[in-house]
């Protein structure tokens, strides 16, 4: 199963073309990287990293607030272009964070306003591994004094760095040799189950 990464960031469209490149070129690189993309299906930064992976031939899920294509796209303004699939969630748009997060393997945060921050809290509470695009504007400049703010060990760890294709390769190397061993990817039962699994 390919591995599946988030990507959560400023949902709107008045951004700096500058951010909008780094956007681009991280959702790039998850496509290079054999990754499926993970995003809210909303404009602004994810929507340039969506774009990125799927001209790079990659694969795209949006996780929509949605009970509809038609109200996907007439009630929240949300494109639908740089999808392969779209799951419609039904919840609104903060109800589907949860959504959006807990179909990540790991999640990368850049820019990004309250929404983001939303997101982040979730990841960080779940103990997933978390990438901020630094560089980017918004929370992602923030984040660290916002950890250090919470004083909460909750298992999560997070990699900064400026490279949208740097961090995605440290990203990968993290997940694959280490972080997949955390309580947010296996439940404790997991040897019971693979047990069951087979005894089925």
């Amino acid at each position: 199963m390919k591995l599946k990464i988030g990507v959560m960031g400023t949902a709107t469209e008045k951004v700096r073309q500058a951010y909008q490149r780094k956007a681009y070129d991280l959702g790039r690189h998850i496509a290079v990287q054999d990754c499926i993309i993970v995003t809210g299906a909303c404009p602004g930064l994810p929507y340039w990293a969506a774009r990125g992976c799927k001209e790079a031939g990659g694969f795209s899920l949006g996780i929509s607030p949605g009970l509809s294509l038609d109200e996907h796209i007439h009630k929240y303004h949300a494109p639908a272009d740089q999808y392969d699939v779209l799951v419609f969630t039904g919840s609104g748009l903060m109800g589907r964070e949860l959504t959006n997060i807990r179909t990540s393997d790991f999640v990368v945060v850049i820019g990004g306003r309250s929404g983001t921050l939303g997101e982040f809290a979730i990841a960080y509470d779940e103990g997933k591994l978390v990438g901020v695009l630094k560089g980017s504007g918004g929370i992602s400049g923030e984040i660290e004094r916002i950890v250090r703010l919470c004083r909460k060990k909750t298992g999560a760890k997070i990699l900064y760095d400026v490279d949208p294709n740097r961090l995605i390769d440290r990203l990968l190397r993290d997940y694959k040799t280490s972080h997949f061993k955390k309580p947010s990817v296996f439940s404790r039962r997991r040897s019971s189950l693979k047990e069951d699994t087979l005894g089925a």
